[in-house]
């Protein structure tokens, strides 16, 4: 199941059944669990930790030494979940000093020609399509889907179940639950049939549409708004996550509904 072509250093630990194709490359501390199948000229560098059946395919580079001239050697992984996908080409660097660590979760799907920078954390079941460029420390939460060629600035958070279009340009947080659209990226309504897909109740999806009137389909600004909400709306699971989202974020969130 291991080609010959393939270079394993001696001190790389592999799991049961894996599969890895001619020219292959994979370096010293590196862990790859069971089942997992590895392309033809993957790069894996130290400091990889590859969960169960996950599939890397031809000309990935997993584990890179960040793109950040502050990055002075330390220590740091890369964190891949169980039966996670890695298209073609797609590159992940490793963690810095900041959080020592860049995660992808489990379930994930990362297309052609991703680029996943130094520290930061995607969730489970996340997409990511073709050629979108992710900068350091970002935070895109479970269920999440991000459109193809799209870009994403440092240190955005991008929600749960949350789904962005294509070729976009993402300066701000993106709040949970929502679709995201235009320039400059504004709300453009629930993701609705996301969530139904997932299980959500129609009761819920209106809920959680009627807390987004309040916060983008109104004239309040962020804070009045958040005060209206727990004011006026029952506390439920996704308020609650909307809520703490806002509040929580540090570069402001996505504008509201622009005609």
């Amino acid at each position: 199941m291991i080609s010959p072509l393939a270079y394993i250093d001696p001190n790389a630990q592999l799991g049961e059944n894996i599969h890895i194709d001619p020219f292959t490359m994979i370096h010293e501390n590196v862990e790859i669990g069971d089942n997992s199948w590895i392309g033809s000229n993957v790069t894996i560098y130290p400091g990889a930790r590859i969960g169960k059946n996950v599939k890397i395919f031809p000309g990935a580079v997993i584990a890179g030494i960040p793109q950040d001239l502050k990055f002075q050697g330390e220590d740091s992984t890369v964190m891949i979940g169980d039966n996670t996908t890695i298209r073609e080409c797609v590159t992940i660097s490793r963690g810095t000093v900041d959080k020592q660590t860049t995660v992808i979760g489990s379930n994930c799907l990362l297309m052609a020609y991703v680029h996943v920078a130094h520290d930061c954390v995607i969730g489970s079941n996340v997409i990511i399509a073709n050629a979108v460029q992710i900068a350091g420390h970002v935070a895109i939460d479970d269920w999440a889907i991000v459109g193809g060629s799209s870009a994403i600035h440092q240190f955005v958070k991008i929600g749960m179940h949350s789904m962005i279009s294509g070729g976009s340009l993402v300066r701000k947080d993106v709040p949970p639950f929502t679709k995201a659209a235009r320039e400059p990226l504004s709300y453009a309504g629930v993701n609705s049939l996301g969530l139904r897909r997932r299980g959500f109740s129609s009761e819920s999806i209106s809920h959680i549409q009627e807390v987004y009137r309040y916060l983008f389909l109104n004239s309040m600004n962020n804070s009045k708004a958040l005060e209206e909400i727990e004011v006026n709306l029952p506390a439920t699971k996704e308020r609650d996550e909307i809520l703490n989202f806002i509040r929580s974020s540090e570069r402001g969130v996505m504008k509201g509904y622009i005609n």
